[in-house]
């Protein structure tokens, strides 16, 4: 198995090299996240004239909708259900369940003989996904209600939050990609909300712009709590080496920050 976006990489902007249009050239089967994350994939697959089954990770799951309050793209502020789609579905770890069940699937279609220890596994881990579901919920509810406010540079953590109970207040880029830009109206209106809502952190995930997210919080008045993994895991010696792991971390980073470390 090989992963063609590095530690440490945003996926939303990320440039395949020539190693990735070999590898894909030669791979029996292609796994992505699909609903729009990877925009680079088609000009790859185009790249390596690679007639191979892909997987979208993601297939059967339905985008979310902004919640009323939730900072849009363009600086609104939604008043009612929005629909511009969100990829992010794994950082919710029921929504990862049927990432496990489709790469089940494809790989039982290529390989008929192992079918039944990729099931066995895919139950295995479906179980662990279930596990850390109860594990972050015992978390943060360290966190009072009326605190589980989220403010991140982008818009990542939607359904994250609609299943542990927290409210999006902000993001610094308000897009559900890292490559938009944020203007200085919309920026200032960001700041507005946090004051608003009483905000305690903007988390700012790796990758992401130190800068705008300094200046937003210097305004806002509250501190940035940087090194959250949400689109790439680390290497073996870091915080983050699997999934489980760094949701782990993302978890104890948001309840330290917010629940005064109470995790």
């Amino acid at each position: 198995m090989r992963s063609l976006i590095p530690p440490g990489v945003d996926p939303h902007g990320y440039e395949p090299t020539p190693q990735d249009v070999v590898a894909v050239a030669g791979a029996r089967l292609i796994v992505v996240n699909g609903a729009g994350l990877e925009s680079f994939i088609a000009k790859l697959l185009a790249n390596a004239g690679a007639d191979r089954p892909l997987v979208e990770a993601s297939h059967g799951l339905v985008s979310r909708s902004a919640r009323e309050g939730e900072v849009l793209e363009g600086g609104v502020i939604a008043t009612g259900p929005t629909s511009e789609p969100d990829p992010h579905f794994w950082l919710d770890p029921v929504m990862a369940v049927r990432y496990v069940q489709n790469i089940r699937d494809a790989l039982s279609r290529i390989d008929p003989a192992g079918e039944k220890i990729y099931g066995s596994n895919a139950d295995a881990y479906i179980q662990q996904l279930r596990q850390l579901d109860t594990w972050i919920a015992s978390r943060v509810a360290a966190i009072p209600p009326e605190k589980r406010a989220l403010v991140t540079n982008h818009e990542s953590l939607g359904y994250f939050a609609d299943r542990y109970g927290f409210r999006i207040i902000g993001t610094v880029i308000p897009s559900v990609s890292t490559e938009a830009t944020p203007t200085a109206r919309q920026l200032a209106r960001l700041v507005e909300a946090l004051k608003a809502a009483g905000a305690r952190a903007v988390f700012l995930e790796v990758g992401g712009s130190p800068q705008m997210a300094r200046q937003v919080a210097q305004e806002a008045g509250i501190p940035v709590v940087t090194e959250l993994y949400t689109h790439s895991l680390t290497d073996s010696s870091g915080p983050a080496p699997t999934y489980l792991d760094m949701m782990r971390y993302d978890v104890k980073t948001i309840v330290d920050a917010l629940a005064g470390g109470s995790s």
